[in-house]
């Protein structure tokens, strides 16, 4: 295999979005100074956000660290149209909402995103439409939640919905990332559920190497506690990155 360039790292770095699943405001703000040479952007997500308070984001903003505010937004439309008018305002690069809302809810998602931009001047940040979480399997899906049918067949459905509501992205389980760059192939695909051979799976049931979702098509990666809390083996979060991004490089097109 090829020696990776410096441009193809460059890219694969891009493409590294670091869960800050952390108990606290001082080791996430420690991560983002460690981290934001390595990698495109950090997630911040419900658990962590609860504990710290909304003022995280502009703290990781100011620190040099891109967001991707995973608040998974889902109520009536009205409600969520308000929440994406305060995430514009919170200069996010990303966030996230629901597609089991619905096209309405998704479209005054849409609308309201686009519209507080322009608004303040600012580029819009890039909204994502969350189709199924990881942790939901045929067997979940089909007993708890009894939707029939296909588990893809279901991802696949709600990804149109956002495409259909204007949405630029999804969240999807890398096992989907091919039908739906069949199905969709404009639409760029975020996926969770991403783990190195060297890492554990946890609690997440639909996984794949970083290697393979970028062959796959994906269009970026959320991986956490691989790099937050790398094995001892691999050694430290910056090791690990280091590594991700030199197989993340040798799989680009």
């Amino acid at each position: 295999m090829a020696t990776p360039t410096t441009e193809e790292l460059a890219q694969a770095k891009e493409k590294i979005i670091v869960a800050l699943d952390v108990p606290t405001e001082d080791e996430a703000l420690a991560l983002v100074d460690t981290l934001k040479d390595h990698v495109g952007c950090f997630k911040v997500g419900l658990e962590f956000l609860t504990s710290v308070g909304i003022d995280i984001v502009r703290k990781i903003k100011i620190s040099g660290g891109k967001v991707f505010y995973d608040g998974k937004f889902h109520d009536i439309p009205n409600t969520v149209a308000g929440a994406c008018r305060a995430a514009v305002r919170l200069n996010v690069d990303m966030f996230t909402v629901h597609a089991t809302g619905g096209l309405e809810m998704m479209k005054w998602a849409y609308e309201a995103t686009k519209d507080e931009s322009e608004k303040l001047g600012t580029k819009p940040p890039l909204l994502l439409g969350v189709t199924m979480l990881t942790s939901i399997d045929q067997q979940l899906m089909e007993g708890d939640l009894r939707i029939k049918g296909g588990l893809q067949d279901q991802v696949v459905h709600l990804a149109k919905l956002a495409e259909q509501a204007g949405f630029g992205g999804i969240v999807s389980s890398p096992q989907e990332i091919e039908i739906l760059n069949k199905k969709l192939p404009d639409i760029r695909i975020v996926t969770p559920g991403i783990r190195p051979a060297w890492a554990a799976p946890q609690d997440q049931k639909r996984i794949m190497t970083p290697a393979n979702a970028i062959l796959k098509g994906a269009y970026a990666l959320v991986i956490g506690r691989a790099i937050t809390k790398p094995p001892a083996e691999i050694g430290d979060p910056v090791t690990a990155t280091i590594m991700i991004t030199a197989e993340i490089a040798a799989a680009l097109p």
